[in-house]
């Protein structure tokens, strides 16, 4: 029997929740863009100019959307206040841990690869993150992007970055590649995955968005730990056993692939089936600003949308931190934490 939604919101907003696939940059809000825009010597936007950036048809478009919003982020303290707000929203929504992706691969290409430009950004991030822990209880990590259609040197760049910077800063876990796998595969990458295992960093990789299941072969032949977005596995039976022989963590994102195309409908979404077989399925909002949809809402369409129980809901909280970078200790707390949940 389905909740009303009143009571399966409740009960979605009680639930301790994670969210592993979740792109700071698509956290930035229109009405955040309209406060950065009102600092002294910008030009003030108003609300409908700032929502303009935010409209796309295609994964193409959604693009180049969110680089014209990045662009918009000038000065650390434009980060600083960017990320709290995030930090503020998924608190709000009943989220108590993130990994959170940052575009690096962008901001050096931005910056002409000045790493005296990206450390204070970085930096005012930092003050974010403790801010949040101190004020919300909310624990977070960051997963240094890089951007697979750039260059293998340019990603080495980012994960060398992260590298360094980890011993000042644990927050800093893991890495990733995003960008348009149309354009470029993993295999290319290959290498430097390895420098960044052997660094102690955890790998994830976006494969499986626009591309078919051979990139997410691709990914986890580079020894990629999670995957994100992951949508044509559903299409490769061997890959589905190998998926869930391995315990992948699948970073599903089901209304981003509605918005940029390359789902029909949230229904349709291979989420109930790879569910349903028993893989390490979370659900995510990777770039709600962009798609309308936090995580909390992505959870109500799991229930209005495919028929997830209450039970369901449940189990995909406790993926979601089943499949964390988080200490084994932290978890077990955290899964305890969301069986007492009423």
């Amino acid at each position: 029997m389905m909740d009303d939604h009143s009571t399966i919101s409740d009960f979605i907003g009680r639930l301790p929740k994670a969210e592993l696939h979740l792109h700071l940059e698509g956290t930035i809000l229109p009405s955040t863009l309209v406060e950065l825009s009102s600092r002294p010597g910008r030009l003030p936007l108003t609300l409908p100019e700032a929502e303009a950036y935010y409209q796309f048809t295609d994964f193409t478009g959604f693009i180049e959307s969110f680089k014209a919003v990045t662009r918009l982020l000038a000065q650390p303290e434009d980060y600083e206040h960017a990320a709290w707000r995030m930090m503020q929203h998924l608190a709000a929504q009943g989220v108590v841990h993130a990994e959170v992706f940052i575009s690096v691969g962008v901001i050096y290409m931005w910056r002409n690869h000045d790493p005296e430009a990206f450390e204070p950004i970085f930096a005012g991030l930092e003050r974010a993150r403790v801010r949040a822990q101190r004020e919300l209880g909310l624990s977070l990590y960051w997963i240094f992007d890089a951007v697979r259609h750039f260059t293998v040197a340019e990603a080495e760049r980012v994960f060398r970055k992260a590298a360094e910077m980890r011993a000042e800063y644990p927050a800093i876990v893991a890495i990733g590649l995003g960008g348009d796998e149309r354009r470029c595969g993993s295999e290319p990458f290959r290498a430097i995955y390895e420098q960044a295992r052997r660094a102690s960093l955890r790998l994830t990789n976006h494969a499986g968005e626009t591309a078919g299941p051979e990139a997410i072969w691709e990914a986890l032949s580079i020894g990629s730990e999670r995957i994100g977005h992951a949508l044509s596995a559903i299409d490769d039976d061997a890959l589905l056993q190998q998926l869930k022989l391995r315990g992948i963590g699948l970073e599903l994102n089901p209304t981003s692939n509605v918005r940029t195309g390359v789902s029909p409908s949230f229904a349709a979404h291979p989420l109930r089936r790879l569910f349903d077989m028993g893989l390490l399925v979370t659900l995510n909002s990777d770039d709600p600003a962009f798609f309308g949809s936090d995580l909390a809402h992505e959870y109500l369409l799991a229930h209005t949308q495919q028929a997830f129980t209450r039970d369901e809901l449940r189990r995909l909280a406790e993926n979601s931190f089943r499949a964390s970078f988080l200490p084994e200790s932290e978890k077990s707390a955290w899964l305890a934490r969301i069986e007492s949940t009423p």
